[in-house]
Parts: C-alpha cells; sequence; structure tokens
C-alpha cells in the first residue's frame, strides 16, 4: 500500500482533487490521472478541457453519492427494479428473413459474399 493510500488520498497526478467516499467510509480523492486513465480504457481521447470537466462532474457525482450514504434508510424495503408493471411484447410468430442484398444495403463495406465487414476492436 502506498502512504497516500493509508491516508485515504487516491494516488495520482498533482492536480484538483475530489473527495471520494468508498463502502468503507473512507474518503479518497479523484484525480485528473484517475479521468485520464478511465478515458484510457475506453478508448477515448480528452482534450485538456474535456479531462478537467469530466474529473469534476465525475467528482461532483461522487460527492452526491457521499450525501446519499448518509440517508437513513432503515424500515425501507429494498427495491429491485422501479418499475412493478411487465413489458408488453409481441407475440412470437415465425416470418420469413429481411433478403441478404436488403440487409447490406446500408452497409458501409460490405464484403460481396453476403458479411457485414467491420473495424477490428479487440487488441487494437
Amino acid at each position: 500500500m502506498m502512504p497516500d493510500q493509508a491516508r485515504g488520498v487516491h494516488p495520482g497526478a498533482a492536480g484538483t482533487a475530489t473527495p471520494v467516499v468508498v463502502p468503507s467510509g473512507v474518503t479518497i480523492r479523484l484525480r485528473r490521472s484517475d479521468v485520464e486513465g478511465i478515458a484510457a480504457l475506453a478508448h477515448l481521447e480528452l482534450t485538456e478541457s474535456e479531462t478537467e470537466r469530466y474529473t469534476q462532474q465525475l467528482g461532483d457525482i461522487l460527492t452526491f453519492f457521499e450525501q446519499l450514504q448518509g440517508v437513513d434508510t432503515t424500515g425501507i424495503p429494498a427495491t429491485t427494479h422501479p418499475v412493478t408493471s411487465n413489458p408488453v411484447m409481441r407475440p412470437d410468430t415465425p416470418r420469413p428473413p429481411m433478403p441478404r442484398d436488403e440487409a447490406l444495403a446500408n452497409a458501409p463495406d460490405p464484403t460481396g459474399d453476403g458479411l457485414f465487414r467491420v473495424p477490428k476492436v479487440i487488441g487494437s
């Protein structure tokens, strides 16, 4: 464990830090480096202003969760889903499939043998 982690401060680059409460109740800080790491995992390229804005916005969201942790929910039953009604669904009846040429009509790069060509996304 790094010394900052022992004090409840999330390690990261110098800059604005926003308090974050984890389930244990220890306050940590959200830093620019956290947002940059999240962006890298999502393969996003953020500008400096976007990084600053998202650091602030994510910090605000986490601060709101900190406030929610302080709400007394004693005696309130857990909710698994806010809507109790069942979705209206059409009957599952067989129909003829869409013709291949029609399905490929708007494909940006059809292969010619009836397949869709898509960019590589894994390991890129």
